[in-house]
């Protein structure tokens, strides 16, 4: 965080920690970052921590879906199907700049299997359906369809036969015998839109805080003490306690001095693969697809790379989460079963990730049963402690806002307030005043090639890249020009790592590669990209030698240890 940047969150900290803050959140994924904006959106005097950066935990490891949930309608969860999908129509409004529609095939085997199978799961079976045939399919895209239709961005499914699928995608199975095609959608960079929640929530209420890569340090008598990065400790003493921890919501529940069981997570994993062949097979299609062994799997391009996902494992160490060896040939195993026209194999995989899913505590058989809703328990003061905790339980990135203005409602009345303003319909960060259409685009980008010295292809990559704070990026004056490239990754400038250094409260070099930006994982990334990005965020950080080797050091280390990226080359 830069000096000026940093003093004005020192001094709204500083006036928190004078004054009795109303919302303390903690917890800066997206449930944690999605309230923080709707309270301060209400002028609730708010301060956000994590122990981490924002986003950085949970929110950071999804499959990268902005989905309704098609396989909740198996277990009877209509209702999360119908806010999943109203949610996910909004966000396409709202965020433009990072969710965009995802055409989905589904690969069809049967035409009746599953359908008793499926009735039973309906009615309570532990058990899911082993194969989904086409007429189950056909009923439950028809729901999806009817569940969607409020603020319908996308078009309805289609179903087409063995011989029309095998035009479209030579490589998928003979095995088929239909294909359903709907929409759902997909975003691009979920860890940044988590900070730029953050970062709205700030510009709407300057009486609020953030601080990230802050620990709790200890509570008592009502004051909650924390230390942040420098060894700076500061105390608040909060009306209502948030805990939006995600995974880790029973440990820091204990470090509240309550002992809580509300989590039982599972662990999902994904890998991406430099695949050229399989990019072109999907043209912009995601497969969504039941494993030899009945799981649901997919496979769609993201960015460039093609993301394979998702495992559904029972898993209660967030700390220590990685992709492990046989979840890897697992996902190998299932693309060649699927797609038997193409090669694959483990050298193609360029990066891996995994997270806990912060799920409820359930005792069911099929982690897949457990239920994706959201709910938010409190637990009341006492005496020694007189604030409530409200714990932020379960729910999906999707469903984020809905759940946001839930606890905000019950928030607010508890400290006897009025909603000021609905986030229905407003827009996130660079989302905001988003060209709306092709022609529009096309006059914005005209519009900021006749303001600044840049190219009409380079400032569509920017807006594409940070919605309409490309605005700030192009006019960011800086030492480097846009010209100035990194060797490697060159489409990225360094005048714009160094804006995104000094405006997007950075801490470490990995909040630029990892999080601001998702230079970790285009495979583009060298050891001289990294030294370079690390001496442009050392000049605006003030960074010394020593912290920044530290720095890259640091990352290295965690690109090989926690998603399998080979040790980065020289080039």
């Amino acid at each position: 965080m830069t000096g000026a940047m940093a003093e004005d969150m020192n001094t709204r900290i500083a006036r928190i920690s004078q004054e009795d803050v109303d919302v303390l959140i903690i917890g800066a994924g997206i449930n944690g970052a999605g309230l923080f904006r709707d309270l301060c959106e209400q002028g609730v005097n708010c301060l956000i921590v994590d122990k981490a950066d924002f986003g950085s935990g949970t929110s950071a490891a999804p499959s990268r879906l902005i989905h309704g949930g098609l396989k909740y309608l198996e277990t009877g969860e209509f209702g999360l199907v119908a806010q999943s999908t109203l949610e996910r129509n909004l966000l396409l409004r709202n965020a433009p700049h990072c969710v965009e529609p995802l055409p989905t095939l589904i690969p069809i085997f049967s035409w009746t299997r599953g359908i008793w199978a499926a009735l039973r799961t309906l009615m309570g079976s532990t058990r899911a359906p082993r194969s989904r045939g086409a007429v189950l399919i056909k009923i439950g895209l028809a729901l999806y369809d009817f569940y969607g239709s409020r603020s319908r961005v996308m078009p309805r499914h289609s179903l087409v036969g063995k011989t029309r699928a095998l035009r479209d995608l030579p490589a998928l199975t003979k095995k088929i015998v239909a294909a359903g095609t709907y929409y759902d959608a997909k975003i691009s960079r979920p860890e940044r839109l988590v900070y730029e929640l953050v970062r709205d929530g700030l510009d709407a209420n300057p009486r609020s805080a953030a601080s990230n890569f802050t620990m709790l340090a200890s509570a008592s008598e009502g004051a909650v003490t924390f230390q942040q990065p420098g060894g700076t400790f500061f105390s608040v003493r909060p009306k209502i306690v948030i805990n939006a921890a995600g995974p880790w919501i029973d440990r820091v529940n204990a470090s509240l001095g309550v002992e809580t069981h509300l989590i039982g997570g599972t662990k999902g994993s994904h890998i991406l693969l430099d695949h050229d062949e399989l990019i072109r097979s999907l043209n912009g299609r995601m497969i969504y697809f039941e494993a030899d062994d009945g799981r649901i799997c997919l496979v769609f391009d993201y960015l460039g790379r093609a993301l394979v996902g998702s495992t559904d494992i029972p898993a209660g160490d967030p700390e220590n989460v990685r992709c492990e060896d046989w979840e890897i040939e697992y996902f190998l195993d299932s693309l060649r079963s699927l797609l038997p026209g193409l090669q694959f194999s483990r050298d193609q995989i360029v990066y891996t990730y995994s997270g806990i899913r912060p799920l409820p505590a359930s005792n069911a058989a099929e982690p897949g049963l457990i239920s994706r809703d959201h709910s938010a328990p409190a637990i009341e003061p006492v005496q020694n402690r007189p604030f409530p905790i409200i714990s932020l339980v379960g729910g999906k990135w999707t469903t984020f806002r809905g759940f946001a203005e839930e606890v905000a409602d019950t928030v607010l009345a508890r400290l006897k307030r009025a909603r000021a303003i609905s986030t229905r319909d407003l827009a996130i960060g660079g989302g905001r005043d988003f060209p709306k259409d092709a022609s529009a685009r096309a006059l914005w980008i005209k519009g900021m090639v006749a303001q600044a010295s840049i190219s009409e292809t380079r400032t569509d990559q920017l807006l594409s890249r940070y919605g309409t704070t490309a605005r700030q990026i192009i006019a960011h004056q800086s030492e480097w020009t846009d010209a100035d490239r990194l060797p490697d990754a060159s489409d990225y400038s360094l005048a714009e790592i160094d804006w995104v250094a000094r405006n997007d409260m950075v801490v470490h070099l990995a909040d630029i590669v990892m999080r601001r930006t998702t230079l970790a994982m285009s495979s583009k990334l060298t050891l001289r990209d990294l030294e370079i990005i690390a001496g442009v965020a050392a000049q605006g950080l003030g960074w010394d030698d020593a912290r920044q080797d530290h720095e890259i050091s640091s990352l290295k280390a965690m690109l090989v240890r926690d998603h399998g990226v080979a040790a980065a080359p020289e080039a």
